[in-house]
């Protein structure tokens, strides 16, 4: 289903900051090299493409699409440490993002994920275990997962590289303009600073927004250790309407 805002009262998204993300080239990241554009990027006004997006309600889902623990587990459970990931979708003027579609998938306890593709690394599958998940966040913008924490893997991007324990997320919003794909890496992890993808975001504070802080007073006793990961996505431009000088400040 194809949702638009009726009376268009927010207008278009705010155009992008660029230089509040990492540059599309990055030879230290080798890919990046055959990926990124050479040619300067275009920002045309959005049109009802961009301001609209699909809207997924939550009593499409299955009872256990955000409990990667149970969702794919057959004749046991999974192997690994059990954590709650969890927090809040919300856009950059700290409005929550309700009833977005957020999706999450990631590798096993083992660093291995269940993809054809991943066959170099040595760790098993876990019968048990398809790292992957979905929901749909709440009135808040609110969100959580049940899973295992994944664990670190090699990579090709040289012959000594290991990727940090992290998790994939993808989140559409109120418009296919706030589309966001990311991943969040875990507080404590000394990979991170090893980690030549890690080493494009800008600055030290916009790298501590992609990792998951601890967040002991919401652990299950006995069972979970729980992570607290907030997303913001991009907002709507606000309409300001300017009051006579003799009124004050505009509203």
């Amino acid at each position: 289903m194809i949702t638009a805002d009726p009376t268009h009262r927010y207008g278009e998204f705010v155009e992008r900051d660029l230089t509040q993300h990492p540059p599309a080239l990055t030879p230290g990241y080798r890919t990046s090299v055959l990926r990124s554009p050479r040619n300067a990027l275009l920002s045309p006004r959005n049109t009802l493409t961009e301001r609209t997006g699909p809207m997924i309600l939550p009593d499409e889902l299955g009872a256990h699409d955000n409990d990667m623990i149970l969702n794919f587990a057959k004749g046991g459970l999974p192997i690994g440490e059990r954590i709650v990931m969890h927090g809040h979708v919300r856009d950059e003027f700290g409005n929550p993002v309700r009833g977005a579609f957020v999706e999450a998938w990631q590798a096993n306890a083992g660093g291995r994920y269940r993809h054809k593709n991943d066959t170099y690394h040595l760790a098993p599958i876990d019968p048990n275990f398809g790292g992957c998940g979905r929901m749909v966040t709440d009135e808040n913008g609110y969100y959580f997962f049940r899973t295992i924490k994944p664990g670190p893997y090699p990579w090709g991007n040289n012959a000594n590289a290991w990727r940090p324990a992290h998790i994939h997320f993808s989140i559409i919003g109120d418009g296919w303009a706030q589309r966001l794909i990311t991943q969040s890496y875990f507080e404590g992890d000394p990979l991170i600073e090893q980690c030549p993808i890690a080493a494009t975001v800008p600055s030290r504070n916009q790298l501590r927004s992609l990792i998951a802080q601890a967040d002991p007073a919401n652990n299950t006793p006995f069972d979970s250790r729980t992570y607290r990961f907030d997303i913001t996505l991009r907002g709507r431009r606000a309409t300001f309407f300017e009051n006579p000088r003799s009124t004050g400040a505009a509203r």
